[in-house]
């Protein structure tokens, strides 16, 4: 089983100061974020991608796959050609992180990618039901 569906981390998002609900504190895995179930999980993949759009100007895929992926720790190109391939979203066009069927294809391309599985398409309609509820 990869790191990301252990820690129920999907997105494999590291550790910092930021805390999202549905964490798991203090993780038993020093590097990366622990959350309480795959929905959680992808709960905290669209609040980081909405947190690039609005605090950090990013607004396509291009721009929140180079901050998520960087070329320092991954293979950014490829990365960000999966994504763009299995979600059907053009790299360079502007997208609304509150649009649910794009931000849904999105979180499942980069599951797929982080954890080399098909991610489940229920936990992911679950986080984006969590993720919506709070606008």
């Amino acid at each position: 089983m990869s790191r990301g569906l252990s820690n129920r981390n999907p997105g494999n998002i590291r550790q910092s100061a930021v805390r999202y609900k549905g964490e798991v504190r203090p993780s038993r895995d020093p590097a990366f974020k622990q959350f309480e179930s795959m929905p959680w999980g992808y709960r905290a993949i669209f609040v980081l991608l909405d947190t690039y759009r609005i605090r950090h100007g990013l607004e396509t895929i291009r721009g929140m796959i180079s901050r998520w992926a960087p070329p320092s720790e991954n293979d950014t190109g490829a990365y960000l050609r999966t994504v763009v391939r299995r979600s059907g979203v053009d790299p360079d066009a502007e997208i609304d992180t509150r649009d649910g069927p794009t931000m849904t294809r999105v979180a499942a391309a980069m599951a797929r990618v982080e954890n080399g599985v098909e991610p489940d398409e229920a936990e992911i309609a679950e986080g984006w039901r969590l993720f919506s509820a709070d606008f």
